[in-house]
């Protein structure tokens, strides 16, 4: 898969959350939280819309992603795009106009990583609920002062990675990132790989020394 498909098509799928689910729900039921389910994402609240691996899903319409812009799609979904305002610095820098490039094949790992990190942080903390949240679109939990999860792929790693990231951060060999330790998912073969790694890293967040100012 080259890198460059799968940076855009994130960039793509990043802004159909941010500005067609997130911030039209956000206007609706006052909740920017989505949730990963099967071949995609959805709000959890109205209205109801879910993105499909290369589709958005409105009730039962199935309109694709790839060479529309985030305001067709919402428009055709009977709704207004935009992002929830004054909630976040952050965004995916998509504008409501910009032309949506969406590769299937990159679309297909990055929802599979989704999945995968669901059902691992699911495991790990049944709990917790994870949230995919559309700032910085990644799939994530705190428990006991670390999150965990799984981004989509960002400045610091470009392709989908599970994450431990302590509050306080840790230092030692196990800690590979500025904010705490990485992997990327294609490195891990399933659900149970993926919940190994989350394991190892509760376990040396609870052992590992602060990292020194």
């Amino acid at each position: 898969m080259e890198l460059e498909s799968l940076e855009g098509t994130r960039r793509a799928l990043h802004g159909v959350a941010e500005l067609v689910l997130a911030g039209p729900q956000y206007r609706e039921s006052g909740t920017i939280r989505l949730r990963v389910v099967r071949g995609g994402f959805e709000t959890v609240r109205a209205p109801e819309l879910r993105v499909n691996v290369t589709e958005l899903v409105a009730g039962d319409r199935a309109i694709p992603l790839n060479g529309t812009t985030c305001r067709e799609l919402a428009t055709a979904a009977g709704i207004e795009a935009g992002a929830p305002e004054g909630l976040y610095g952050d965004t995916s820098g998509v504008g409501l106009d910009e032309t949506l490039g969406v590769d299937g094949e990159a679309a297909a790992h990055i929802v599979e990583s989704f999945a995968r990190g669901r059902e691992a942080l699911v495991r790990f903390a049944p709990e917790a609920g994870p949230v995919l949240w559309p700032e910085h679109f990644d799939l994530g939990i705190t428990v006991d002062e670390v999150n965990y999860g799984v981004s989509a792929g960002d400045g610091y790693l470009a392709e989908p990675y599970a994450y431990v990231a302590p509050w306080k951060p840790r230092q030692g060999a196990f800690w590979d990132a500025p904010f705490g330790a990485t992997r990327p998912v294609r490195l891990l073969a399933d659900a149970a790989e993926l919940h190994d790694f989350l394991l190892e890293g509760r376990e040396r967040a609870s052992r590992d020394p602060l990292r020194r100012a």
